[in-house]
């Protein structure tokens, strides 16, 4: 059994019809690229829509010889909706509010792929005789639920994890010892006019 280091990246920056990437993204993603050049990479793992698709080719362009995997299990989806209960009592009203929209079959939908995201990417590797590198690249979502299971925090608490675009988060998984998150939300491969994009104005830092 060896060590797995996840690298979660969200898209670049996706254009207001999110059919693609704007000049930005594009810019954020060969940047990301670059950051993961010396990194011994397994496989790119990548959301089926646009905005993840392009960016994982514009990753790839700066790496050698690293397989694409497409895959729904890393694609954008609300990974679990909490009950009204599970909400400390001063935040509950205003934190259910925002799943009003969410019909039961899409919470399904979301909480069956978060489970696969979950056996599929996390947790030492059992079958390699070196540690496993693996990049996904996703949507914020994901990030927030695969961070918040690395710190067995309460399920509900995914929400209020931001990521901005291109940012990169590792952790590592080690027989053993419990998941390590490395690095959160890290932005220093991008220039300040790339960085804090798709991150809520009021939540960014200088």
């Amino acid at each position: 059994m060896q060590d797995r280091y996840l690298y979660l990246a969200r898209h670049g920056e996706a254009t207001p019809d999110e059919g693609g990437l704007t000049e930005a993204g594009r810019r954020q993603a060969e940047l990301l690229g670059k950051r993961l050049g010396g990194v011994p990479l397994t496989a790119i793992h990548h959301g089926p829509l646009p905005r993840a698709v392009q960016t994982a080719r514009l990753v790839v362009q700066q790496l050698s010889a690293v397989p694409l995997r497409e895959s729904e299990t890393a694609g954008d989806y609300v990974p679990y909706v909490p009950g009204r209960d599970e909400f400390p009592a001063e935040v509950a009203d205003a934190m259910s509010a925002r799943f009003a929209s969410v019909s039961a079959e899409e919470a399904a939908r979301g909480a069956e792929l978060a489970r696969q995201a979950v056996t599929k990417f996390t947790g030492p590797d059992h079958k390699g005789d070196t540690p496993r590198h693996d990049l996904v690249i996703t949507h914020a979502f994901l990030i927030a639920w695969l961070v918040r299971a690395a710190m067995d925090a309460p399920a509900w608490r995914w929400m209020g994890l931001n990521h901005g675009n291109a940012a990169l988060t590792v952790i590592r998984y080690a027989p053993a010892r419990p998941a390590s998150v490395l690095v959160y939300n890290d932005m220093s491969h991008l220039p300040d006019d790339l960085r804090w994009t798709g991150f809520p104005s009021q939540l960014r830092t200088p």
